[in-house]
């Protein structure tokens, strides 16, 4: 049985891969882009199979007339792919509010209009799978990052309550963790202006995103068919190679830490803990 999707961000990169996967094996989309232009070639192909929708997702009320109209049109909607969103880099001290509450509005605020809309059609149906895009940025920060850091951070922690709120309507979420795609997506960045200081800091950057094997978008697309089409999808996933190995330092980092001043955490709670009942 084919699935319906809803997709955001479909003009280009991953979000643009994701909804030619599902396309090409018979599933129905309904793909929201900022113009809808960029989406014509998809409906000379596919035809009454993909509904394209012009759409911000900062814009709340436009969010919800478009899945409205998308649940109208196909009559059921059983994936929701929240991919629409944009990087911004700079140092935390370059960033301007402007930038910062836009970074905030794409890739936070927009997922959650996104969700708020979809949900109650999910819960009638009693199924219904949602697919939050964050990054492996979402789990590990990185220098001249903090603002599009801090919003998949936020993405993260959202889905996660996100997930047990909605278990016991039959609906599932997961979060997608892509590291490094060849889509381009990087020239479309906000750029803070920069401060000299932070300088060298860029250069050695630059040149370690230059080191790193960015994954193929088609794969990705793939991949996504098969978490759908998954019984029991798992709350977290990796797209691409880099995110396990970078994790798996992070993580062992984090917990050496806690560790080490795990007497001072003590100390912070002001009295010896009660023994457990026997």
């Amino acid at each position: 049985m084919s699935k319906v999707w809803f997709v955001t961000g479909s003009s280009r990169g991953l979000g643009r891969s994701f909804v030619e996967a599902a396309l090409s094996r018979g599933d129905k989309v309904a793909a929201t882009a900022r113009n809808t232009e960029s989406l014509d070639e998809l409906v000379a192909t596919y035809g009454d199979a993909v509904l394209p929708l012009e759409l911000d997702v900062t814009d709340k009320a436009a969010v919800f007339d478009s899945v409205k109209r998308a649940k109208e049109y196909f009559g059921r909607l059983d994936v929701i792919v929240n991919n629409a969103g944009h990087g911004l880099s700079g140092a935390v001290e370059e960033l301007t509010e402007q930038q910062l509450r836009d970074q905030l509005e794409t890739n936070l605020f927009g997922p959650v209009w996104v969700v708020q809309a979809a949900l109650p059609h999910l819960r009638e149906q009693g199924a219904g799978h949602i697919i939050q895009i964050s990054s492996v940025a979402g789990v590990s920060a990185f220098p001249l990052g903090g603002a599009y850091c801090a919003s998949k951070w936020a993405l993260e922690g959202l889905s996660e309550s996100l997930a047990q709120e909605v278990a016991g309507f039959g609906v599932k979420v997961t979060v997608v963790e892509p590291g490094s795609y060849a889509t381009g997506a990087s020239a479309g960045a906000v750029q803070a202006e920069p401060d000299p200081l932070y300088d060298g800091l860029r250069e050695g950057f630059a040149a370690y995103a230059e080191t790193l094997d960015v994954g193929d978008p088609a794969a990705a697309g793939r991949a996504l068919l098969k978490l759908a089409d998954t019984d029991d999808p798992p709350l977290r996933v990796f797209f691409g190679t880099q995110g396990n190995p970078i994790l798996q330092q992070v993580y062992a980092d984090r917990l050496k830490t806690w560790a080490d001043w795990q007497d001072l955490s003590v100390e912070a709670h002001g009295h010896t803990p009660a023994a457990p009942a026997v």
